[in-house]
């Protein structure tokens, strides 16, 4: 977009991480030309060394009290099992605890008949040892664990990614200013304001092995942990100059 501005505008750089978070710091700067605003997108990709999964178990009683007692013992076992595959207890996080009554539905038309209470305890898992993903979802259910979700992938420090992809996207806004400079009859661009956001993007689409019935004999599991990407969006404005 090519507009004409005369104001003062700041230069405003924009630090993000995954999670944005933003520090400022702002320098006046009056456009008396012609301005060109971008917004471009650059991603990098990298093989991941971080997953995550979540996983639980769901227990059926006929008072909730009963319910959450039985789901509270088994789900010790399923965390005491992740502790001991060697994840530590800041990587395991509880993600939800659901009490909800339980009904049996028929196909005869009849209304719906109460039968009791269901609980579901679920934990985030994040796993540091891509090796052995497989075999820790498979010890995991062997305790007792009967849903299972994920994985997600990503990189745990993509600093050096955020850095790679900030070159490209500026590189390209630059290229791009000074295309819209020459197109108008102008010799050069000044940047006068950017800001920018990061985000982690799964090119292939995230792994997909949500189950609702799990069995403690079944084989581990194979994981392909594919590519990651992390993107980094620059906002640009550009006065033209002669």
């Amino acid at each position: 977009m090519i507009k004409t501005l005369a104001c003062t505008l700041p230069l405003a750089m924009l630090m993000s991480t995954a999670a944005p978070a933003f520090a400022a710091v702002e320098i006046s700067a009056t456009a008396a030309n012609p301005v060109v605003e971008l917004s471009v997108t650059e991603t990098v990709l990298g093989a991941p060394d971080t997953a995550t999964f979540s996983t639980g178990v769901t227990s059926k009683a006929p008072t909730a009290q009963e319910a959450l007692r039985t789901n509270s013992a088994e789900m010790e076992k399923v965390i005491a099992q992740i502790v001991a595959l060697g994840i530590k207890r800041e990587d395991i996080q509880t993600s939800g605890i659901n009490l909800s009554a339980d009904y049996e539905y028929g196909n005869d038309g009849r209304q719906p008949r109460f039968i009791g209470y269901q609980v579901t305890n679920q934990v985030t898992v994040k796993v540091r040892q891509m090796a052995r993903l497989g075999a820790i979802l498979d010890a995991v259910v062997s305790k007792g664990a009967n849903n299972v979700s994920g994985p997600n992938f990503s990189i745990d420090d993509d600093s050096k990614a955020q850095t790679e992809a900030r070159d490209k996207a500026m590189q390209r806004a630059q290229a791009q200013a000074m295309d819209y400079a020459r197109r108008t009859g102008f010799t050069g661009v000044q940047l006068l304001a950017v800001s920018e956001a990061t985000s982690n993007v799964s090119p292939m689409g995230m792994a997909d092995m949500k189950r609702t019935s799990l069995q403690s004999e079944a084989a581990a599991p194979p994981i392909e942990g594919g590519q990651v990407g992390t993107s980094v969006t620059v906002n640009a404005t550009y006065q033209m100059t002669r």
